[in-house]
């Protein structure tokens, strides 16, 4: 899908124009064209952005046929820069991303992804409710592009540290298998957004520090306030990775001590039960049948006698045992 929309100052915002007015809706000055490119065949996009925006074949290369990480790269008349959405679903607790492509010209703005963006359908359908996306030209749109990609981005790690929460409780009330994988999951995914958060970091960096040509030196600013958000999420998603690590510590923590009390509880029942299979022992050995004449070990008297032996001395052991602190 290729949809368009056109602004000139003074008049409306003007929705999915033919591809054939592309060249003129550029040259004209005071106005701005974004074209976004969603999920659209390379051999449908590859031609309007070689033929018809004159981009270099190596940018749409990058754009159409590769998947980078987050990188900005200054072509003189426009620079390419690939961005990264992201998406956590708490259910398979996974870290999805999405490549944003964008192409900024002094006037324009192209944009090319495989699925839909929320981030980027936000800005789209804000775009003629906001008289400033209008007037403050193409750059400006970019920086409300990366600044509603940094809003997804403090709701993914919102998400994760909900998760984090009820792992920590999980450990506590029932550590198993499943709630150690569910650990690790979220850790892949931690681990797979550091690797988006410090180079999208050094991206807004350069977008708001270094000369571009099609980058106004006024809305410099603007790239540096989204650079300082993502300095405090790349933080904080370090602060995150040091839960899981004390979350993974808890479960083994857990799990010894539950061994060490299964291992007390079998070690308390074979101390009371040790007296009980000697004394059986001793008198199982043909005493009741004896090949001698031991009629006085038969009586009811000796019988009683051991019963009451083979009660009283498992309890006396337990209460000694729970005397010295060991149950």
């Amino acid at each position: 899908m290729i949809r368009s929309l056109y602004f000139l100052n003074g008049g409306q915002v003007q929705y999915d124009i033919p591809p054939e007015t592309y060249v003129s809706a550029m040259q004209k000055e005071g106005g701005l064209l974004w074209v976004d490119f969603q999920g659209e065949p390379n051999e449908n996009s590859e031609p309007i952005l070689i033929n018809t925006f004159h981009f270099h074949p190596l940018a749409v290369d990058d754009a159409l046929h590769e998947t980078h990480v987050p990188k900005v790269d200054d072509w003189d008349e426009f620079i390419y820069v690939a961005l990264h959405a992201v998406t956590f679903d708490q259910n398979a607790q996974r870290l999805d991303t999405v490549e944003l492509d964008v192409f900024l010209g002094t006037n324009y703005l192209v944009t090319h992804h495989d699925i839909p963006i929320h981030a980027l359908d936000r800005v789209w359908s804000n775009f003629h409710r906001d008289e400033r996306y209008q007037k403050m030209g193409s750059d400006h749109v970019l920086y409300r592009i990366t600044d509603e990609l940094v809003v997804d981005y403090m709701h993914t790690i919102e998400d994760i540290d909900d998760e984090l929460e009820q792992i920590e409780d999980r450990m506590f009330l029932n550590p198993n298998q499943a709630a150690l994988a569910h650990t690790f999951a979220v850790k892949r995914s931690l681990l797979r957004l550091r690797r988006i958060l410090s180079p999208l970091r050094e991206v807004l960096n350069k977008l708001g520090r270094d000369n571009y040509k099609v980058i106004d030196s006024r809305d410099q600013v603007y790239f540096r306030d989204v650079y300082d958000h993502l300095v405090r999420l790349h933080d904080i998603t370090e602060s995150l990775r040091d839960l899981v690590a004390g979350a993974q510590d808890t479960y083994l923590s857990v799990i010894n001590n539950r061994m060490n009390d299964v291992m007390k509880t079998l070690t308390v029942i074979t101390t009371l039960f040790m007296p009980i299979s000697f004394i059986s022992g001793f008198f199982g050995m043909n005493f009741f049948q004896p090949a001698v004449d031991l009629q006085e070990w038969t009586t009811y008297l000796p019988f009683l006698f051991t019963l009451i032996i083979m009660i009283v001395t498992p309890a006396a052991m337990l209460m000694w045992i729970k005397r010295r602190g060991w149950m």
